[in-house]
């Protein structure tokens, strides 16, 4: 069974930055598109990037674009999203997410909050 686990999650000025780590197990990772999202309170949750296969397309939501960067290391079964000159409005529970022909996979969330 697969399994995702996030970290890198924490409390940061706005401003700042974060790197967040997305590991795999369980299934042969460099088969899946990889994407992460993220759930503030009282909103859906939302796509915020993806990433092929093989890392070479990227796609991020408008409010991502020329702050966050998506990557992967397919070596280390690794997702990363490297979030940068954070907002209060990026506050959330980020998620990633394996997407893959038969399966998909979610992993538990880590808590991003950006406050003075």
């Amino acid at each position: 069974q697969g399994q995702l686990v996030e970290s890198g999650g924490g409390l940061v000025q706005p401003g700042g930055s974060l790197r967040l780590s997305c590991a795999a197990s369980g299934f042969t990772f460099s088969n899946y598109h990889m994407t992460w999202y993220r759930q503030a309170p009282g909103k859906e949750r939302e796509l915020v990037a993806g990433i092929a296969t093989n890392g070479g397309i990227t796609n991020y939501q408008d409010s991502a674009k020329g702050r966050f960067i998506i990557s992967r290391d397919n070596t280390k079964n690794t997702v990363y999203l490297q979030m940068n000159s954070l907002k209060p409005e990026d506050t959330a529970v980020y998620y990633c997410k394996a997407v893959g022909t038969f399966a998909t996979y979610w992993g538990q969330g880590t808590q991003v909050t950006v406050s003075s």
